[in-house]
């Protein structure tokens, strides 16, 4: 098996290293892994493509390299330019540090890359590790991601729900924020939705008296619904949630069409 893997935190960050281990595991001895990861941290991209300017591509290592893009530009590099066209059989965003689940779906750089290679039409999981105060002391936060991980995506990949229509499936999977002694097993789950918080801005003056805007999210132990993504990982439990890249309100069009006449 030939995976093509990513993330948006950067091609240094260790959950890409924790991306690695599974990848490796899930390819097997014959098999090969491929990493096409930003240059730099691209978190909160969500699935943009750098479709004004070009991008700098650098290959560090055989079979590992770095762009200066986003994780769906990485995705685009890796079918594209480094495999030549030959489309991988699989591809791995993550591990992201930090949940993509609930709202951060949306902004996510980690599920654009996934997004970015069901479009291509090849299977894709994107993989986040939470984090809370049960993961902050640990030596290895994404100890949960590490130990569960290759079982999940064998499981998908053995198990999950692959079609080939238009806008075809991907999965979402946000490990607990927990040891991974305590957790609990997987729920399939809906994208939930943190209720009371939201993304925000905090103002700051530079020394020069220029004043900046950063982007701060809210609190992230907020569960969501009983039964949805945040809430059962915040139960303990590894949330898998089947996702398409159609953003058409498909419950609504009926009534829609009725109501304008």
């Amino acid at each position: 098996m030939r995976i093509l893997i990513t993330n948006d935190d950067g091609i240094n960050a260790p959950g890409l290293e924790v991306l690695t281990q599974i990848a490796t595991e899930i390819a097997g001895p014959e098999g090969e892994v491929w990493t096409v990861a930003p240059a730099f941290e691209q978190s909160g991209v969500s699935h943009c493509i750098s479709y004004t300017h070009p991008m700098l591509i650098a290959k560090l290592e055989p079979r590992r390299y770095a762009t200066e893009g986003s994780p769906a530009d990485c995705v685009l590099a890796g079918i594209f330019d480094v495999l030549e066209g030959a489309k991988p059989d699989l591809v791995l965003s993550g591990v992201n540090r930090g949940n993509n689940s609930a709202e951060n779906v949306l902004y996510s750089g980690t599920i654009g890359g996934a997004m970015e290679a069901a479009l291509h039409g090849i299977p894709a999981i994107a993989l986040s590790q939470f984090m809370g105060p049960l993961t902050n002391d640990l030596a290895d936060p994404f100890e949960a991601a590490r130990v569960y991980g290759a079982a999940i995506v064998r499981n998908l990949l053995k198990n999950g729900l692959w079609d080939g229509i238009d806008y075809r499936i991907f999965y979402n999977v946000n490990f607990p924020p927990v040891p991974a002694a305590v957790v609990k097993g997987h729920k399939v789950a809906a994208q939930g939705f943190r209720r009371d918080t939201a993304f925000s801005v905090a103002p700051q003056l530079s020394p020069t008296g220029k004043r900046f805007l950063w982007i701060k999210g809210g609190p992230q132990q907020t569960p969501t619904l009983p039964g949805t993504d945040a809430a059962v990982n915040l139960e303990g439990y590894i949330s898998i949630t089947p996702m398409r890249a159609d953003l058409t309100a498909h419950d609504r069009l009926a009534e829609l069409a009725v109501a304008l006449g």
